[in-house]
């Protein structure tokens, strides 16, 4: 009998993470790798940020906060959503959490029952279906291919609702495929869940202000606002701010889900850390011309990437209008055997291969619920990102 209790069984660990790690060692071994797994921006947070924080520090704000954050910060996360939204939100309506990520789980954990589904569009960021099913939910994957754009279809979300549905998933821009949605996409979604009252929205909008092409960022409680007492928004410092590891995250919602998801917090990790909240107020607050300067950047990465995926022998790839990656379908490699004599069968396998011939690590697209894809980050530097890409197109061109 084991001592491990039995809901590990349903999850895995996350595999992008996985992905990273395994890169990492291989160049601690010395193996020349180049790893294109992990999903945060290569630049340093801003130095207002820091400093933000070590006048914090200095002042003495090194104690405990509430589990649903300091005043301060949810002040600033009202303001920006006012600002960038157009919603209107009190501090009662925030929690603050570790990063998006356990702001995530513990709305899940606060809301979902036994038996209960939520609805994930695939492709979908790896860590939705596993915490559902830790908080003993069912996930209801609808699948968004290429030829969707990869975006979820009114119909395919009418679909997928049933009695038991509690949840639908919302990511725009995406994590793992770049893609957005229109106030026009969204419209048609908004449409579906209001003949559906049961049905919450779980809108994860981190990528919010990384986007390209002049594209519009809408939220789903914007366009429409008779959803907004059933929606929870979720955004963080993580992305656009540089700031992934002092982990802050936070969602607005109505209140009851909200002190919910602070009771859980409160016998977990309490809050996040008193002077990463401090930083996060400045950068609410403070300049936000670095995020266009680095926006630019991601363009013309994005750009690149996207052209020399699309040279390569089997591959063909989309052009994302936000977040950092793009997600491209290696399906022309399938079947194909690599010079040693294996056989290329799943997106799993090219990505092993890719490892082991050309030293490229990235994530296959079935970590992501969507096959067969894989997804690179192109959030480093480009220098990197040009001899990945040469290496790539060197590996497809061996394949037979």
């Amino acid at each position: 009998m084991s001592f491990l209790a039995t809901r590990l069984g349903r999850i895995k660990p996350s595999p992008t993470i996985a992905t990273a790690t395994k890169a990492r060692e291989l160049k601690a071994a010395g193996r020349d790798v180049i790893g294109l797994g992990t999903g945060e921006p290569d630049f340093a947070t801003p130095d207002h940020i820091i400093e933000a924080a070590y006048q914090a520090m200095k002042r003495g704000e090194t104690k405990y906060t509430a589990p649903a954050g300091t005043p301060e910060l949810r002040k600033a996360i009202c303001a920006a959503f006012k600002r960038n939204n157009g919603l209107d939100y009190k501090p009662e309506q925030i929690t603050v959490g570790c990063g998006g990520k356990q702001t995530i789980y513990n709305a899940l954990m606060a809301t979902v029952n036994p038996g209960d589904e939520v609805i994930i569009p695939a492709p979908y960021w790896v860590s939705y279906p596993d915490m559902v099913m830790l908080a003993e939910g069912t996930p209801v994957i609808v699948d968004c291919p290429k030829r969707s754009g990869f975006r979820l279809k009114a119909e395919d979300l009418e679909r997928a609702i049933t009695p038991r549905t509690k949840w639908l998933i919302l990511n725009s821009p995406s994590n793992p495929s770049g893609a957005t949605y229109t106030r026009a996409d969204l419209r048609t979604v908004a449409d579906v869940l209001l003949r559906h009252p049961h049905v919450w929205v779980l809108s994860d909008d981190m990528y919010e202000k990384i986007v390209y092409d002049n594209f519009a960022f809408s939220t789903i409680a914007e366009v429409e606002p008779r959803l907004y007492e059933r929606t929870l928004t979720l955004n963080g410092a993580s992305k656009a701010y540089c700031m992934t590891g002092w982990r802050v995250g936070w969602a607005a919602g109505p209140t009851d889900i909200i002190k919910a998801i602070n009771d859980i917090q409160s016998q977990s990790t309490s809050h996040t850390s008193s002077i990463s909240q401090a930083a996060a107020v400045a950068a609410l607050n403070g300049p936000q011309d670095f995020i266009s300067k680095h926006n630019a950047i991601f363009r013309e990465r994005r750009d690149l990437v996207v052209s020399m995926l699309n040279q390569a022998k089997g591959l063909s790839c989309a052009t994302p209008e936000g977040a950092f990656y793009v997600y491209p379908s290696c399906e022309g490699v399938i079947g194909k055997k690599t010079p040693d004599g294996k056989e290329i069968e799943t997106d799993g396998d090219f990505m092993t291969y890719l490892l082991d011939a050309v030293g490229v690590a990235a994530v296959q697209g079935a970590a992501f619920g969507l096959s067969p894809y894989f997804r690179i980050s192109y959030a480093t530097a480009t220098e990197l990102l040009k001899d990945a890409c040469a290496r790539i197109q060197r590996a497809c061109t061996a394949l037979s």
